[in-house]
């Protein structure tokens, strides 16, 4: 292994490493240079807390100009880290790399951003990276949020509030596995995502992303683990989702960026733009693709060559009474349906919480949304609806279907605008 800049020998006294300073002579510097957690002290005994030698490391490589941070096999529990420019994360096959479940003591809350907005307090990502363009992550290993516990309290304080619907998702302080916020050219490959005790990986404001062969999983044992999306996009552009796959309990994927009747004014949540899904798998989620539920501009966006084997909805389009919205440029191609249950498409209202605080609702347009190549079975069509006197609905196009549903009755509202091309259901041409 690659020493650091500056440093020589590693001499174990006691059981502990005592770095000696030598020469930088001919000392690796620079991306080429790697350094393992269990240089500086770290414990892969899934008990240890090592939040401390795994920042230090991180530290040591952004002062030597950089280079990759390995987690070699073990359980490696920690708290927030915090990635710098040039440092990357390999997680070694066998490594883990746990959340801490004492989310008060090691996941200090600091200014995050979170469902649209920023808090000025919220709990950070046990990965965080800010502005660290060129980011790899990547390795056979796991990034593991331990959340069953969390999961359990939230429900039980959930259940314990007169009303279910004031009790916020950020009601109790949970940790996503991994925040990137403003990076570009960033790489995620070859990593699993498990059991996070809020979403797993949220980009936010990056460019030019790349995830590729990543796993996303809840137990299959654990009902409803509330929040754990497994992609957030939020108001990024040109990113590239390939040949990952997805068993968790809430959105797969959620395309995502401001809420509320002036969200076109935030200069802080971008258009989602550029997004191309290809190659996935989704197991088991409430739904594989969702466009908000904080959204304005989301566009041009392209899911292909992906299998459904859970039911869920596929194409999920939440649209806020609140918040003025556009969706165009929604492409769904090459997808095969492997269930008895679910929905292909739900496009509706979406009130769970509203901010209206007053002006007159806004108007939002959905518009060229088309479904080509769609084959296998199902549980159900789906519905197209918007919010009565705010919601256009244009150009919905439905070409090449095969398909065999329980329910095959799509159910549109009066005004939207639906076109039909060589679409079988149930092994007869489909009349609306």
């Amino acid at each position: 292994m690659a020493r650091a800049c500056g440093l020589g020998l590693l001499i174990v006294s006691a059981g502990l490493p005592l770095w000696l300073v030598a020469s930088e002579a001919g000392a690796p510097r620079g991306p080429s240079l790697q350094l393992t957690v269990t240089e500086f002290g770290a414990i892969g005994d899934g008990v240890v807390l090592n939040t401390t030698s795994i920042q230090s490391a991180i530290d040591r490589l952004a002062s030597c100009g950089g280079g990759t941070l390995v987690v070699p096999p073990g359980v490696f529990v920690s708290g927030a880290l915090f990635l710098k420019p040039r440092v990357n994360l390999l997680l070694e096959k066998d490594a883990v790399l746990r959340a801490s479940t004492d989310v008060a003591a090691d996941f200090p809350p600091r200014r995050t951003r979170i469902e649209g907005h920023f808090e000025e307090l919220f709990t950070p990502a046990l990965i965080n990276a800010d502005g660290c363009d060129g980011l790899h992550i990547t390795g056979e290993g796991t990034l593991d949020g331990a959340g069953r516990p969390l999961w359990d309290l939230f429900w039980k304080l959930r259940r314990a509030t007169p009303d279910p619907k004031a009790f916020r998702n950020i009601g109790i302080p949970r940790a996503r596995l991994a925040l990137i916020e403003n990076s570009r050219d960033v790489v995620i490959e070859g990593v699993s995502f498990k059991d996070s005790q809020f979403w797993n990986l949220h980009l936010y404001r990056c460019r030019d992303v790349l995830v590729k062969n990543a796993r996303f999983s809840v137990p299959d044992d654990y009902k409803q683990a509330p929040s754990t999306d497994g992609i957030d996009v939020d108001s990024c552009r040109d990113v590239t989702i390939e040949g990952c796959w997805f068993s968790v309990t809430d959105d797969a994927l959620a395309l995502k960026g401001t809420k509320g009747p002036f969200a076109l004014e935030d200069r802080e949540s971008p258009p989602v733009e550029h997004v191309r899904v290809v190659d996935c798998v989704f197991q088991r989620a409430h739904a594989a693709v969702t466009l908000g539920s904080e959204a304005t501009r989301v566009r041009d966006v392209l899911v292909e060559h992906c299998r459904v084997l859970g039911a869920m909805v596929f194409a999920n389009f939440k649209l806020r009474p609140d918040t003025p919205q556009r969706y165009e440029n929604i492409r769904y191609q090459d997808i095969t349906l492997e269930s008895s249950g679910g929905a292909l498409v739900a496009m509706q209202p979406w009130k769970q919480y509203l901010e209206l605080q007053g002006p007159t609702p806004p108007g939002s347009v959905v518009r060229d949304v088309s479904f080509s190549g769609i084959r296998g079975r199902f549980g159900s069509f789906g519905g197209i609806a918007g919010n009565p006197g705010q919601t256009e609905i244009t150009s919905v196009r439905f070409e090449h279907v095969d398909v065999i549903f329980k329910r095959p009755k799509l159910s549109v509202w009066d005004g939207c605008e639906i076109q039909l091309e060589n679409v079988k259901v149930n092994g007869a041409p489909y009349l609306p």
